[in-house]
């Protein structure tokens, strides 16, 4: 093997994913994921901390974008509609991502371990929502209810999204979630 290779990150990723498919999470060793990718451990950890740590790999930059929208909403916007634009930014991400979201939601269902993990990023960006939406002027506890919802409402879009036909749309799924959110809280 070389000591440089190109795209290791996501040949990494590919191989892991792969691999967790077919094998299952826990019957997958940091070695096998480095070999199929065709490097080595060594190069597996200067990119992942763990062997759980790359499924989660993009959760930081979708957390930016999504706080960012909600930050940049405009300022007359209401929280729910500042975190509709958040919503919206996240959808963008995920185009032509189907079929690597469906794949990586099966793995984290099967093991408890990953869904605790996702749980936590989940909470993060809640954090880190509601702290966008304090610094737009919204108190609390309207602040944190309304970046929940949020959060509850990515969750179940995308959710509905990986199990739903190849015509739904994230964005759609998030927009329909948000609306039937809506009309709960509305009393409809």
């Amino acid at each position: 093997m070389g000591r440089w290779e190109p795209n290791a990150r996501e040949r990494l990723a590919k191989a892991a994913l792969e691999l967790y498919s077919e094998r299952g999470y826990e019957q997958t060793t940091v070695a096998q994921i480095a070999k199929r990718a065709g490097l080595t451990e060594r190069t597996y950890f200067r990119h992942y901390a763990d062997k759980r740590e790359v499924l989660f790999d993009g959760s930081g930059a979708l957390q930016e974008l999504f706080v960012n929208a909600v930050a940049e909403a405009p300022h007359s916007a209401a929280p729910i509609d500042a975190m509709a634009a958040g919503l919206e930014a996240v959808s963008t991400v995920f185009v032509d991502r189907r079929e690597h979201s469906r794949r990586r939601q099966a793995v984290i269902v099967a093991n408890a371990e990953l869904q605790e993990r996702e749980l936590i990023k989940l909470a993060s960006l809640s954090a880190a929502l509601a702290g966008a939406l304090r610094r737009r002027g919204v108190a609390e506890p309207a602040a944190s209810l309304t970046a929940e919802a949020g959060v509850a409402v990515f969750k179940v879009g995308f959710e509905r999204w990986t199990a739903a036909p190849e015509d739904l749309t994230l964005g759609q799924a998030m927009r329909e979630s948000l609306e039937k959110l809506k009309a709960v809280t509305a009393g409809g």
